[in-house]
This record gives C-alpha cells, sequence and structure tokens, in this order.
C-alpha cells in the first residue's frame, strides 16, 4: 500500500514538472495571412532604369529586378495582380501624393520628409551609400577625394544619394542627372570621378559593367528601404503582412540575397 502511495506521488511529481517544463517553452505565434485583395490590379511605378531593383534586360527585353520578383510574391499572398509602370524619379513624391499610382517600389529611402507627405511599408533591407569608382580607382581614400578639388562625383538629382554627395562634397562638384544610368555613364566617359549611390545599386551596375566598376568609400550604413502609397492607401496593411510572412518564412532572405549579393 505505501509503495503504490509513493509510486503515484512519483508519477504525479512527473507529471506536475512535465507540465512546467512545456509551460515554461515560448510557442512561436504564426504569422498573420495577408488579406485577401480580391484579385485586384495595383499600379506599381518604377524607373526601370535602377538595378536590382529594376531594368530592362538588354537581350531580352524584358523587365527585371527585385521590385518584380517581390510584388509577384507580395500579390501571390494577398491576391492581388501588379501592374508595372514606367515613371521618372523626378516628381515621383508629388505623384504618389496625388494618387497617381497605387505604389511606388524603385528602392525609396524612407526619410521623415517624405513620410509627411506619402506613407511607406515596413522597410525590406538596410544598406548605405558609397562611392561608385572606375575599377583600379576604388582605393582612394575618403578625405584624398574631398582634398581634391578636381574630383566631381556625379548621382540622382531628388535623392538622398544627391544629399549625401553635397554633405561630403562642395555643391559645385556634384553633377545630378535624371537617372543613376546617366551618372554611371558619366563615370565611365571620365567626366566625372565616382558616383554616390546606394550599395545594392552599386552591385547592380557593376554586374552590367563586368571588370569596369567597383566599389570605393562608404559614405553611410544606415538607410532603410520601403515601398511608398499614397496617404492613407488600404494597401499598406496587406503589403505589410504579405512582407511579414516572406520574412518569416525566408523568402525575402532569399529574394534579397538573389539580387543585392555580388
Amino acid at each position: 500500500m505505501k509503495k503504490s502511495a509513493i509510486l503515484s506521488l512519483v508519477i504525479l511529481a512527473s507529471l506536475i514538472l512535465a507540465a512546467c517544463g512545456a509551460a515554461a517553452t515560448p510557442v512561436a505565434e504564426p504569422t498573420a495571412p495577408a488579406a485577401d485583395l480580391g484579385g485586384r490590379t495595383i499600379t506599381v511605378a518604377v524607373e526601370n532604369a535602377y538595378p536590382p531593383f529594376n531594368s530592362i534586360d538588354e537581350a531580352s527585353n524584358v523587365a527585371v529586378g527585385w521590385d518584380y520578383d517581390a510584388l509577384a510574391e507580395i500579390c501571390k499572398r494577398a491576391n492581388c495582380v501588379p501592374d508595372f509602370k514606367e515613371a521618372a524619379w523626378d516628381g515621383i513624391f508629388p505623384a504618389m501624393q496625388a494618387g497617381e499610382y497605387d505604389m511606388l517600389a524603385d528602392g525609396v529611402t524612407f526619410t521623415a520628409e517624405r513620410d509627411e507627405i506619402v506613407d511607406f511599408s515596413t522597410p525590406y533591407v538596410t544598406i548605405g551609400q558609397v562611392l561608385l569608382m572606375r575599377s583600379g580607382e576604388e582605393g582612394m581614400d575618403l578625405a584624398t577625394a574631398q582634398a581634391d578639388d578636381g574630383f566631381l562625383v556625379a548621382t540622382q538629382i531628388g535623392t538622398t544619394n544627391e544629399i549625401v554627395a553635397k554633405e561630403n562634397f562642395s555643391e559645385a562638384r556634384v553633377k545630378s542627372f535624371e537617372d543613376f544610368g546617366g551618372a554611371v555613364a558619366a563615370l565611365l566617359s571620365s567626366d566625372v570621378d565616382a558616383v554616390v549611390i546606394d550599395t545594392v545599386s552599386a552591385v547592380g551596375f557593376i554586374g552590367e559593367n563586368p571588370g569596369k566598376l567597383a566599389i570605393g568609400e562608404t559614405l553611410t550604413s544606415d538607410e532603410q528601404l520601403a515601398f511608398v502609397f499614397p496617404p492613407g492607401s488600404d494597401l499598406i496593411e496587406p503589403v505589410n503582412a504579405a512582407l511579414a510572412s516572406m520574412e518569416a518564412d525566408g523568402t525575402l532572405q532569399a529574394l534579397n540575397d538573389k539580387w543585392f549579393k555580388p
């Protein structure tokens, strides 16, 4: 009788300990599914001149890039259809504020000033800005470049890159182009000595010009890129939910690895 009682107590204690152990193990909450947009078509503004985010493949004449892959995946999860519209960067924020497009996907840096007139998604990657230079010249340090009055840099007008360029070099030494394709062309033709550009875009242009370009000094390292929407857009929540699920299952990292790494 005593033996049975003792055995019962041992079993009961084991059950209590097992229950406590189970309770102490956190259970990951499932990622909420993206809202169903019912097959809705959404217009997505892109430049088609900003690799690796978006560009036209010369061999196939097909639009390619991170933006195209990411929006295809987002719409697969949120039940929508992306309709990409080529748009010039200059004037894109007033156009977004006015609702001319449903969203902007163009490697856009979040800033407080921009957030006053448009809305942003959650960030999908954090990047920096660098000097893109001709191969063989990337070893020049920043102080030497800044001290040389003849050292000219190019960038794209109306970007955070233009702001950073003018923070590091006098305004007279900064040449702003309508798109980064023009800035890189000026670098390749030796009209300028460097391009101030995002790290991932630098990798994209290096890939398009094998052996001709290289990354030099780093200027910033903490800029967050996100999608842009007209104020109060009903697309923000479903896009954020899709991004969250893509991050949770590794799809977002796989896309970033595919397009953003050398």
